[in-house]
């Protein structure tokens, strides 16, 4: 009962996703070839706003580890020119948080906040 009402102190097993990290212009052109075989997402976080950690960790512990695409980190504050040209050449406004999924080289689909927990990546599959 007591567990159920302050917490159990056994640590939680940590989720790992299949992460690959975005880190560089020339992977975006990488990414939109490749998504013409298999579905391209990446999540744009900042690593200093409080909501974008909270949806980054709602996100992990809800995705699914055995949906067939890729997946993309960018650190957006140390990448920021990546994440600039994401905008340019995907053509969605930037946000942050942020994910974009990529399929035959243009995003079908796009969330910012909390709207990124609500996105059905297996539909894209």
């Amino acid at each position: 009962m007591f567990k159920k009402l302050f917490g159990s102190k056994e640590p939680k097993e940590e989720k790992i996703l299949p992460w690959k990290q975005l880190t560089t212009v020339a992977q975006l052109g990488t990414i939109a070839k490749l998504s013409k075989g298999k579905t391209q997402v990446i999540f744009k976080h900042s690593t200093r706003c409080g909501i974008s950690s909270m949806v980054m960790n709602q996100f992990v512990s809800a995705y699914n580890v055995d949906v067939n695409l890729d997946l993309y980190y960018l650190d957006l504050l140390s990448f920021r020119d990546v994440s600039n040209e994401v905008g340019y050449k995907f053509q969605v406004m930037h946000q942050s948080p942020q994910l974009l999924v990529i399929k035959n080289g243009v995003v079908v689909s796009h969330a910012s906040h909390g709207a990124i927990n609500e996105v059905d990546l297996e539909r894209f599959v």
